[in-house]
Parts: C-alpha cells; sequence; structure tokens
C-alpha cells in the first residue's frame, strides 16, 4: 500500500488513436499513432460500409465489409446505424465495430489501449450525444475519447496540398462544404472553431437523390423500390450535373420523348442504356449508348435462344436527380440551393471573415464527385459573389477521405490530442452529462 499522501503512477498514455468519421453511409477508420516517423497519409485510412444487410434470396445477413462476399445484390434489405448524419441505433453500430475493429481481420484495436477520436455531424441532440459517450466508455471501454464535429478537423490540412509537415495551428479561415450521403452542411470555420452561427444544412444527400432515382425509375419503367443497392450504384455510375440552369433546360428537350402520336427521337449523348445484373452471369451493371430497338424488348419479347438482357433507359434521370442539390424545390423540399445557402451563411459574418472564407472554400463528401459539380458550383457561386472579392474553390484530393485525414493530422501531435482527450477515469467520477457539456464547450 502506498504512503499515504503519495501519488498514485500514472498509467502510460496510448500510444495509439483510433479515429473514425463515422459517416451515414461509410465508416472512414484508421489508427494513427503519436509516435509516426511520417505524417498520416490516404493510405492509412480504410473505408467500410456503415450497414447490415439482409438478403432475402440468400437468407444471409452482411455485417459491413461481408458486402464484398455477396454475389445478389437483389432485394437487399439495410439497417443503417446512422439517420441525418447521428447515430440513432446503437445495437447495430456496435455490431459494426465490433466486427470491422476488434475482430481478427479488421484494424485489431484494443479499446482498453486506445484512444477513440469520433466525429460527429452539427448540432447533434444531446440526448444522443450522452448515449454515445456512455456506449463509447462503458461498453467499449477506450482508454480516453475526444467526440467533436468532424469537418472542423479539415481546418489542420495544410494550405498548400503539397506541403507534407504537421501543423499545430489550424489554417485562419476556412470555408467546408461537406455534401454527403445525409445532406449538405456548410461549415465556416475561424481557427480552426466553428462559428455556430452560420452554419447550413441542406436536406438534399446522397440518400435522397438515390431514393429519387428509384421513384423515377419505379414509375418510368421497373419496381425498383427495394433495389437500393442496385441504384445507388446506378446514379453513381451515370449521373451528372447539368453546366447551367440553361443547359439544364436544354437536357430536358433533348431527352424528350414527345407527345403521344409526336414522336421525337432522342439524344444519344445524353440517354444510356443500363443493362441490369441478373446476378448469375453477372453481379455488376454496366451503361451503354442508346439503342431504341434493344430498349424496346421487354422478358416477354427476348428470344428463347442465348443471352437475355434487361434494360433500364435513362434519360433525363441523370441530370435531374443531382439537380436537386442545386435546386430543391424541384420535388418540393422548400430549401434554397446550395449557392444561395452559401451566401446565407456567410451574411452572418463579418466582412473581413467573408473576404477569408470565399478565398479558401473547400468541398468534401461523396457527392461533389458526381462529374460537373464543381463546375456548376462555382458558375451559380460567381455572380453571387462581390466582384471585388476572390473566389477560391477546390475540391479535396479525395472527398471521401479528406475529413479522416484532417483528423489523422490532429491526433497525430501530441500536443494537441492531450489538451481535448478525455479519459476513462475522469468520466467514472464526472458522469456523461458532465462530458456532453465538455466537448460540447460549455466547461472549459
Amino acid at each position: 500500500m502506498p504512503p499515504r499522501g503519495s501519488k498514485k503512477a500514472v498509467a502510460a498514455a496510448p500510444r495509439q488513436t483510433l479515429v473514425l468519421d463515422n459517416g451515414g453511409y461509410s465508416i472512414k477508420a484508421g489508427l494513427v499513432s503519436t509516435q509516426a516517423s511520417t505524417p498520416p497519409s490516404y493510405d492509412d485510412c480504410t473505408v467500410h460500409p456503415n450497414c447490415i444487410a439482409r438478403s432475402v434470396r440468400d437468407k444471409r445477413t452482411y455485417t459491413s465489409s461481408e458486402l464484398d462476399k455477396c454475389v445478389d445484390f437483389g432485394e437487399l434489405a439495410f439497417r443503417r446505424p446512422v439517420e441525418k448524419g447521428f447515430i440513432v441505433n446503437w445495437e447495430a453500430e456496435r455490431a459494426i465495430w465490433e466486427h470491422e475493429f476488434m475482430g481478427g481481420e479488421g484494424l485489431r484495436c484494443n479499446p482498453k489501449e486506445a484512444n477513440l477520436l469520433l466525429m460527429e455531424k452539427p448540432n447533434c441532440p444531446k440526448e444522443l450525444q450522452k448515449n454515445c459517450d456512455e456506449i463509447v466508455f462503458e461498453q467499449f471501454e477506450f482508454a480516453a475519447y475526444y467526440r467533436c464535429v468532424g469537418p472542423t478537423l479539415n481546418a489542420y490540412h495544410p494550405y498548400d496540398p503539397t506541403e507534407t509537415s504537421l501543423s499545430a495551428l489550424p489554417q485562419e479561415c476556412l470555408l467546408i462544404i461537406d455534401t454527403s450521403y445525409s445532406d449538405t452542411t456548410i461549415l465556416p470555420l475561424y481557427q480552426g472553431q466553428l462559428i455556430q452561427s452560420a452554419v447550413r444544412r441542406l436536406a438534399v444527400g446522397g440518400k435522397l437523390l438515390t431514393n429519387y432515382l428509384k421513384e423515377l425509375s419505379s414509375l418510368r419503367h421497373y419496381n425498383m423500390m427495394e433495389e437500393t443497392y442496385l441504384l445507388n450504384e446506378i446514379k453513381e455510375a451515370v449521373s451528372f450535373v447539368a453546366p447551367s440552369t440553361q443547359a439544364f433546360i436544354k437536357d430536358l428537350d433533348r431527352t424528350w420523348k414527345g407527345r403521344l402520336g409526336d414522336k421525337r427521337e432522342l439524344d444519344s449523348t445524353i440517354v444510356v442504356d443500363y443493362v441490369l445484373p441478373d446476378y448469375e452471369r453477372s453481379v455488376h451493371g454496366y451503361a451503354r449508348p442508346h439503342d431504341p430497338v434493344k430498349s424496346k424488348m421487354r422478358r416477354g419479347l427476348q428470344p428463347l435462344q442465348g443471352p437475355r438482357e434487361d434494360l433500364l433507359p435513362l434519360g433525363n434521370e441523370r441530370f435531374a436527380v443531382p439537380e436537386l442539390i442545386f435546386n430543391p424545390t424541384d420535388i418540393g423540399i422548400k430549401e434554397v440551393g446550395l449557392p444561395q445557402a452559401i451566401m446565407e451563411s456567410l451574411a452572418n459574418l463579418p466582412e473581413a471573415l467573408r473576404i477569408g472564407m470565399l478565398a479558401n472554400i473547400v468541398v468534401v463528401g461523396g457527392n461533389s464527385v458526381i462529374p460537373g459539380f464543381m463546375e456548376r458550383l462555382e458558375f451559380e457561386l460567381r455572380p453571387l459573389v462581390p466582384a471585388g472579392y476572390i473566389l477560391g474553390l477546390k475540391k479535396a484530393e479525395d472527398p471521401i477521405r479528406h475529413t479522416w485525414l484532417g483528423a489523422a493530422r490532429f491526433a497525430s501531435q501530441p500536443e494537441l490530442l492531450k489538451n481535448v482527450l478525455v479519459e476513462k477515469a475522469e468520466y467514472d467520477e464526472r458522469g456523461s452529462g458532465w462530458l456532453v457539456r465538455k466537448f460540447g464547450g460549455d466547461l472549459k
């Protein structure tokens, strides 16, 4: 027993941190060491589906990366633990974390010997935050933990992308556009801190786009309402954003079939035929130039001998679906488009900050990889920006993993990490309510 009044030996802080960008569609994860000889890179991050899928055909359940072993994606029923960017189903999320990060084939992270840096969306309800903190410390028993708004850590990327050295100082002014699966969020950052009053959220994200494509395809062709995986695959393969509103209207005209009795020839430069997979000879479909003759064939009209094809003709669906990011009123969502929302966000800032933010806009998230997205955003944003201001708009080198890498650069610097981590012993002493207030900035 130690002498009275003596201090107990302090356990050495864990050298590894599990950095988790827990998105609605995928989890970006990686182990980061504070003693690594080189800064973290995109290669240190692995991307895992954030879902549990149940097949009604082979009666199997696939957890996260097990989807790679699936050969029949027809009518897969998905269970996603994240809704609107927030973890709402910890039973499913815990199963995914255990499978991917604590199993034999995963990252092999021992929570009791590691820190956890967990990223979340802004404006998460406090009850969900409290539930999250309890799961992390009481069930997983991580040694130490930090929860924060993920996109804020993009400020720890160097302003010059060619710079590889780590810096403890965040970028001074940075405007993050995070257009992801759950929604699209505009986040102004000053010295790495989120300016909460200027945050804006649009309901349009990748999930809404996929659901809209399901509705259009089911209305015009086949019943695709249960084919979430397939329609998401089609969306990623053939979607593009029209260069402008005027070009959008022209493309609509070029893909219009005409009235009954006055059929028009479709523009083959836009309309494609998507060959649907049969999950016997092929697991994934593909797009090819539109063929009017073949597209008229249906199952009953195809030859009995030889290969059979199911085609999904796609015309204005290709550009009308991603157009919702810029014009959500097209389907009755009473919100402004992304360019107008950006200006609304900046209107809440002093002029000096507006100038700095507009000069340093970085776009992250999966929707930004849709062809034409960045060109359309710049085309619509430039007329809204005062003539004397510089507009610096760029897409992250890897929009999917860019936020994770910013967090990894932060976590690899022990002087930054020790200032924000909360150890399990401190949580056990003060409780989850205190932790919510601390991470929320209410306590210093």
